[in-house]
């Protein structure tokens, strides 16, 4: 392992209240030297936050030269900060490890790892380098190490919480457990191959179920394999309508700002537009349509109404918007409230529009602060009424489709939306033990242990030579040992932490 001092950011650029640096190696404390002076590492207890002034380095090697671009002078203060010392091995990366905690200002932390870089031995991290020497040091193994990532990137909270399920090491207690029963059996059959010839042919009755449950959990681990493709897709919920039936005012108004523009003239979205929403559960995609019509205006809306129609195929929750307002929704000269208006009549709206044929997962009646004015004026039918302070328009008998009342404008009905958002979207995983796997380095070693019990398996069952038994015992062996890291190489390791980011 590389023994030079590494330098990083651990948060990411740009401007902030506060910045993080680590510094892991042996030079960590000529870095608190050079930065805090002499006294600062007469001082220094793991372990225990202080606030210092970093000044740039006097006297080490290298001086002061090419720093800036107008150069630097020795002395002058760069921050003050907080900074933390953590003695090795008691450290993330069993090194002795300095943390700097200066304001947000990328001139800062620009000019601080600068400074920590003028110290001799001090160089700049590689992406996953503090995890890759957590791991070389014993401090996690292969599996662990690998769930960093996924703590990190994960984008709903069952991701999180299995990527730290992996990173307390409940997979890694699973495989130590297979581990050391099939190291068991590989001794024993290592043992007979040395007394092949003073003994006779050794009895396996009974092995076969031994292996038989070796290899189902083998099984039972592989099948939760989840790609990370799988696991990290967004759901998609996609939200159309009629043209002005209030979309993009939604959309602006869940996100709490005015991302998309909005007018009270139709037909001003013209092509989808996707934003990130976070729920309680993660995050989603949402995306606005442009308005479906009975009939294109022009080339171009029938463009939009045909992208609007591709979206919705792929949406994992469709959102129909009829805005409540709408003098269309009357029968018989009798304006229809949303309680009165069945699934039926929505669905033929929604294939009205432009043949989209498309059945909503959800419908909001938009529109609801008009609805009221109304109401206020004496005019009009009043809106859809709010049952126990939730104005959800529930089905009618024998009808499915659920509905909301919602106002862009006032915010009615908005925090229930996010609340059927995240109950749809995201399942309860409450307490949950389930546990399933991401690496594809790991399904490919449990893919080659599974194949190898086969095969011992089969030679159980014809009477084998004792050797070929041991030979595929040591596969299934190094193949268990790799997951963990156990065994390795270094075309793994730089496989894996190669895909980190720097400064983790």
């Amino acid at each position: 392992m590389d023994k030079q001092t590494i330098v990083a950011p651990m948060t990411p650029n740009g401007v902030s209240a506060v910045a993080a640096i680590r510094v892991s190696g042996t030079q960590v404390r000529e870095v608190v030297k050079a930065l805090f002076g002499e006294n600062a590492v007469a001082g220094l207890k793991s372990h225990m936050a202080k606030l210092g002034t970093a000044k740039w380095p006097a006297d080490v090697a290298g001086g002061c030269k090419n720093l800036l671009p107008n150069g630097c002078r020795a002395g002058a203060t760069i921050d003050s900060l907080l900074y933390l010392y953590f003695e090795g091995p008691n450290s993330y990366t069993g090194e002795d490890v300095l943390e700097l905690y200066p304001h947000g200002n990328p001139l800062i932390v620009r000019d601080l790892l600068q400074a920590c870089r003028m110290v001799e031995g001090v160089r700049l991290a590689e992406p996953g380098e503090y995890t890759r020497r957590a791991f070389l040091n014993g401090k996690m193994d292969l599996t662990q190490a690998e769930s960093v990532a996924d703590v990190i990137h994960s984008a709903n909270r069952s991701e999180l919480e299995n990527a730290h399920r992996l990173l307390g090491g409940a997979l890694s207690k699973k495989v130590a457990a297979l581990t050391a029963q099939v190291k068991d059996i590989s001794a024993r059959l290592e043992l007979d191959v040395d007394f092949a010839e003073e003994e006779a042919d050794p009895d396996y009755a009974g092995w076969e179920t031994r292996f038989v449950g070796i290899r189902q959990s083998v099984q039972d681990i592989l099948n939760s394999f989840r790609g990370k493709a799988e696991v990290g897709r967004l759901p998609l919920v996609v939200l159309y309508g009629a043209p002005n039936a209030g979309k993009s005012s939604l959309v602006n108004a869940l996100l709490g700002e005015d991302r998309i523009l909005v007018s009270d003239i139709a037909g001003t979205t013209r092509d989808f537009v996707e934003v990130r929403l976070f729920l309680d559960g993660g995050e989603i995609r949402l995306v606005d349509t442009a308005g479906l019509a009975e009939k294109a205006a022009d080339a171009l809306d029938a463009l939009s109404m045909e992208k609007s129609k591709q979206i919705l195929a792929e949406a994992d929750l469709k959102i129909l918007l009829v805005d409540s307002s709408d003098e269309q929704l009357t029968v018989n000269n009798e304006q229809l409230l949303p309680d009165n208006v069945s699934s039926t009549v929505i669905l033929s709206e929604a294939k009205n529009l432009s043949d989209v044929g498309v059945r909503p997962d959800l419908v909001l009646y938009t529109k609801a602060d008009l609805k009221a004015a109304e109401q206020s004026r004496g005019t009009g039918i009043p809106a859809c009424h709010p049952r126990e302070g939730i104005p959800t328009c529930h089905p009618r008998e024998g009808e499915d489709l659920e509905s909301l009342s919602i106002s862009s404008k006032t915010g009615v009905g908005l925090t229930e939306l996010k609340s059927v958002l995240n109950a749809r979207l995201f399942k309860n995983r409450e307490n949950s033990e389930d546990l399933w796997i991401t690496s594809e380095r790991e399904k490919a070693c449990l893919e080659e242990a599974l194949a190898g019990i086969d095969r011992v398996l089969t030679q159980l069952r014809s009477n084998p030579a004792v050797e070929l038994l041991a030979f595929e015992m040591q596969i299934v062996r190094r193949a268990l040992q790799s997951i963990t890291g156990e065994i390795s190489s270094e075309d793994v390791l730089q496989s894996i932490f190669a895909g980190f980011c720097i400064g983790k």
